[in-house]
């Protein structure tokens, strides 16, 4: 498998969320393949146990990792972010936006829930791709952007609005970039939305594996695999979904539309035998 050509050893990478779950599997990854390492996240032990496990993974020690303690709800800790970077690298290679909170509330509850969540989700990778982007197109260089989105962003299943909503403007932003950047006069960046499926992370409940989740190093892997192969949707499977059933799932959301159902009709009473005739097809 021949990697993305911004994933070579020397180039930069920027992770967010890189104190635990995917990102940190990205950061240690990233960091064991050559490439120099910014791990962002909130401060504390979490970002500097991970920085210092991202210093033990590379080659190049401790020259080649940098962490910035950064909330990236806040566009000035970005702009920080960014300037620290290049002060240290002097580039940029990979910027993958992955930080994200699983606060809970639904569609008429927990106002201040909804503030934070998008202010993490959706408004963190929107000011990474604001303030990274102009700088990465300067560099002429080969390089990658990855947003970390969710299937919750796609078919929207009940019980955490906010989250939804926040994963489907990530998904709709990054769509929206990838465009741009496919139209942007010698533009070498390209975008990747990261979906992952069950996995096993920090923000999952109750401290234990479900039986079909992946390890968040397994999603790295699926990651890269599918950017060497240039795939822009990176949904990823895990131990109990397929890809085959993820796309019955997507194509019977969209056709709530196009067939005028009631809204989330996959868990509507009505509908749940009909669901279960095409899931099964």
């Amino acid at each position: 498998m021949t990697a993305h050509l911004a994933l070579t050893p020397g180039r930069a990478a920027v992770i967010t969320g890189a104190a635990s779950g995917i990102g940190r599997a990205a950061a240690l990854r990233f960091a064991a393949m050559g490439l120099r390492v910014c791990l962002a996240d909130l401060p504390g032990a979490a970002l500097d146990e991970a920085a210092a496990a991202a210093v033990a993974a590379s080659p190049l020690g401790a020259d080649g990792v940098l962490a910035v303690a950064t909330d990236v709800s806040d566009l000035g800790q970005v702009q920080a972010l960014c300037d620290a970077v290049y002060a240290r690298f002097g580039e940029v290679g990979v910027l993958m936006n992955n930080a994200g909170t699983g606060a809970s509330a639904g569609p008429w509850d927990g106002v201040e829930t909804w503030r934070r969540v998008l202010d993490v989700n959706l408004w963190g990778v929107i000011n990474g791709v604001q303030v990274f982007t102009p700088r990465m197109l300067a560099q002429n260089t080969d390089c990658a952007i990855i947003n970390t989105g969710s299937k919750q962003g796609i078919t929207c299943p009940p019980g955490n609005t906010a989250y939804n909503v926040s994963k489907a403007g990530v998904k709709a932003a990054t769509e929206a970039l990838a465009h741009g950047l496919r139209n942007a006069p010698g533009a070498k960046i390209s975008a990747h939305l990261l979906v992952p499926g069950s996995t096993f992370t920090g923000m999952s409940a109750g401290g234990k594996k479900p039986e079909g989740a992946w390890m968040p190093a397994q999603v790295v892997d699926f990651m890269l695999e599918r950017m060497a192969e240039g795939d822009f949707y990176i949904i990823c499977p895990d131990d109990e979904v397929t890809r085959e059933i993820d796309n019955k799932r997507i194509l019977w959301a969209a056709q709530d539309i196009t067939e005028n159902r009631p809204p989330l009709s996959r868990w509507h009473p009505d509908y749940k035998a009909a669901f279960a005739r095409f899931l099964e097809a």
